[in-house]
């Protein structure tokens, strides 16, 4: 049997009957019970987290659950930003191996101080996470499996909606208010999709001193002013937009003849020195790596997103997608395009099957084989509609 997967929302301002819609619907669309559901609850649905869980449960009776709050969700081709909002999606996967994790780390744990892990020898072909921004140490979290997982993607979120200033997270029927919930899954073609919303521009620059996350010397000259010429240098139009968003693209592999979009970890420069020169990126950076400027507007993350996607489409099998979950960033929607429903269109047009997710405050997910957090990118996991 092939995969099947269904998505179904609701924005009924009462948490149990919109979750009861949205469970109802994706229960008529299956014909039987899923193996996997993954909820999202917009802000004011989660005062009543743990009866709309039940609510999923009396009508679809998954084998496993994860979900989390969210200040915004997508649902069959449509972005709801603010508001209550209740989805539901599901999928069956026969043949499948689907285990739930509650995983524990607090800010500021070591990679193997991470609890809660599915062991390595465990089967995983993905492994999705959804975590709390505030009480969980995600790259601490992402460092263990790329070192445990070589090559294993992992995608999803950071929840982007609390309750008393605590984020809402879910597993199982319960409601859980820190740490990070994760469901790993084999068995099923599932593709990674990551569209960090970046152009490359001018050329690659060999990093020539640098230490931790602050880069000296670019081409054995101060940062800055090898910058400054590199903008200088630029095309009117991609200046104007290194002006109004530059970005710092780090090559992942250095051994790559060539480097194109997608072989660059995009972070932003959050600090620079005048006096000596130097920059501060979000990322750690070594002598001998390669960077390359970025920029980010609308016409670039559209473009980036399409071509990420005409990619994905490409590598699946003969059956093609059966379904997507999405993790875009808050930054996105209307902060970033002028049309509503942006990434949630391009998605529908590139895969024409059913997708939810949720605007997250922070999003997860693979590039050059390993696996980050993000921010202003849009992840998806895209499932195969064949088995392995």
């Amino acid at each position: 049997m092939s995969v099947e997967i269904a998505v179904a929302s609701s924005l009924d301002a009462d948490p149990l009957i919109a979750f009861e819609e949205a469970a109802r619907t994706v229960a008529d669309q299956l014909g039987g019970a899923p193996d996997l559901c993954v909820a999202f609850s917009g802000g004011s649905h989660l005062l009543q987290a743990e009866a709309a869980l039940d609510c999923i449960h009396e009508r679809l009776a998954p084998r496993a659950l994860i979900g989390c709050g969210a200040g915004g969700v997508v649902a069959g081709g449509r972005e709801v930003e603010d508001g209550h909002a209740a989805v539901v999606w599901a999928a069956r996967m026969p043949g499948a191996t689907i285990t739930t994790h509650e995983l524990d780390g607090e800010q500021g744990s070591e990679p193997e101080q991470i609890e809660g892990l599915p062991e390595p020898e465990d089967p995983a072909d993905v492994i999705i996470v959804l975590a709390d921004p505030y009480t969980f140490a995600a790259d601490s979290l992402l460092s263990r499996l790329n070192e445990e997982r070589p090559g294993t993607p992992v995608l999803g979120g950071l929840a982007s909606a609390s309750v008393g200033g605590t984020s809402r997270l879910f597993i199982g029927d319960e409601v859980l208010s820190r740490g990070a919930v994760a469901v790993a899954i084999s068995g099923v073609e599932v593709l990674p999709c990551v569209s960090q919303g970046a152009m490359p521009v001018g050329p690659e620059i060999a990093i020539t001193e640098a230490d931790e996350n602050v880069i000296h010397q670019l081409a054995f000259k101060p940062a800055m002013e090898r910058i400054g010429e590199v903008v200088t240098a630029l095309p009117a139009e991609e200046r104007r937009a290194a002006v109004g968003g530059m970005l710092v693209g780090v090559t992942i592999d250095e051994n790559q003849p060539e480097h194109e979009r997608g072989d660059f970890i995009v972070r932003p420069i959050v600090g620079a020195d005048r006096e000596s020169g130097a920059i501060a990126i979000g990322e750690r950076v070594r002598v001998g790596q390669t960077i390359r400027l970025h920029v980010r507007d609308a016409a670039s993350a559209d473009a980036d997103l399409r071509e990420a996607l005409a990619a994905q489409v490409g590598a699946l099998g003969e059956g093609g997608p059966a379904g997507a979950l999405l993790f875009t960033c808050n930054g996105r929607g209307s902060n970033m395009f002028d049309t509503s429903d942006h990434d949630a269109t391009a998605i529908e047009e590139a895969l024409g099957v059913p997708c939810a997710g949720f605007f997250a405050a922070g999003e997860i997910g693979p590039v050059g084989g390993r696996n980050f957090l993000h921010g202003f990118t849009a992840t998806l996991a895209v499932f195969g509609r064949e088995g392995r």
